[in-house]
């Protein structure tokens, strides 16, 4: 398996200059994957560029650029752009996020998000060939009718630029089966994922005639290395109140796909009753309801050797990759326990 992580270049400037520290030391430990989230914080091309001005061997991805913030040929000409600057080194990763951050924010409309990924994709390949552009769909149309005529982006990619897609929808998953080069994927369980993930995936895959092996399957996971149970109770108290406001705060009042995600690998009634709690305002009432089970099932948190047992499950899972989200109060602690994740993610193969 590979190893990642995802860094968030937002906050003041000892915050950034700590994140960007943390990407140089990670490279030096071997990290082979770093992405950068966007959320609603720092943008992430910006970042992507400097970090690929700090790097020299790491991997460098977009984890994720929202669809539908930009349009689809600037997100080819931002692919194009950072892949050259960085000798191939950048992995595009999209995702439809939700409607809170969409509509919320951006002001777009979120409609139609299974459209608007897969005729992105089709867009952003097309400027990547480098021929005229010409597109007729339900989200898109290049060029508007009128007086315009096709045209081609003058700058080409000097690499192969892949692209990841950030799904958690069984028809997501489908179309990122059919048409990615790589799958994000968060709030991932290895024992229930066959059902809530792979047959959707593999779906896909099979009807544009690949297999597995044609696609990286990249999950993430919170590490912590506990040194007796003491310390892992406390960790996973800790865990629970982040994974409420996933089940809870994340998206809109009528759509929440971390929710539905752990609904669908058996935790559909605590899913359920930890939304409502949130949703009322009983924020501590809702982190007592999920599960040690809950929280253990879905990061890498424990004393090492159940890390590595772990890590074997998610291989044996089918995880080609790994995104590690370090643990730690400091700078220090956090290179610490990503370096020891890094070498028990050698071991698992």
């Amino acid at each position: 398996m590979r190893t990642a992580t995802t860094v968030e270049l937002s906050g003041g400037s000892d915050e950034v200059a700590q994140v960007v520290t943390l990407a140089v030391e990670a490279e030096k430990l071997g990290l082979d994957v770093c992405w950068v989230a966007e959320a609603w914080g720092a943008d992430a091309p910006s970042a992507l560029g400097y970090l690929a001005a700090r790097t020299d061997t790491m991997l460098l991805g977009s984890g994720i650029l929202q669809v539908g913030t930009r349009s689809p040929v600037l997100v080819a000409q931002t692919a194009i752009t950072l892949s050259n600057l960085s000798n191939g080194r950048f992995l595009l990763g999209l995702g439809a996020s939700g409607p809170q951050v969409i509509e919320g924010l951006h002001g777009v409309s979120f409609s139609r998000p299974l459209a608007r990924v897969s005729e992105t994709v089709d867009i952003v390949r097309q400027v990547f060939a480098g021929g005229k552009i010409s597109h007729s769909g339900e989200e898109f149309r290049i060029p508007r009718p009128g007086e315009a005529v096709p045209m081609r982006v003058s700058n080409a990619p000097q690499h192969p630029i892949p692209i990841y897609l950030a799904t958690l929808s069984p028809a997501m998953l489908r179309l990122t089966g059919k048409i990615a080069d790589g799958w994000l994927g968060t709030s991932f369980v290895p024992e229930g994922a066959a059902r809530a993930y792979f047959a959707h995936l593999d779906e896909g895959l099979a009807a544009a005639g690949r297999t597995r092996a044609d696609i990286d399957i990249c999950q993430g996971a919170e590490v912590a290395f506990a040194a007796d149970e003491d310390e892992l109770s406390t960790m996973t108290a800790n865990r629970k109140k982040e994974l409420a406001f996933s089940l809870g705060g994340m998206g809109s009042s009528s759509t929440n796909f971390y929710n539905q995600a752990y609904s669908r690998q058996g935790w559909a009634d605590v899913a359920a009753a930890v939304r409502e709690r949130w949703q009322a305002g009983d924020r501590d009432g809702a982190a007592r309801l999920v599960t040690d089970d809950m929280v253990l099932g879905t990061t890498l948190i424990g004393t090492e050797q159940m890390v590595r047992a772990r890590l074997a499950v998610w291989r044996d899972a089918g995880v080609d990759t790994v995104r590690l989200y370090p643990a730690g109060d400091t700078l220090a602690a956090k290179l610490d326990t990503l370096g020891r994740a890094i070498e028990l993610v050698r071991e698992a193969g």
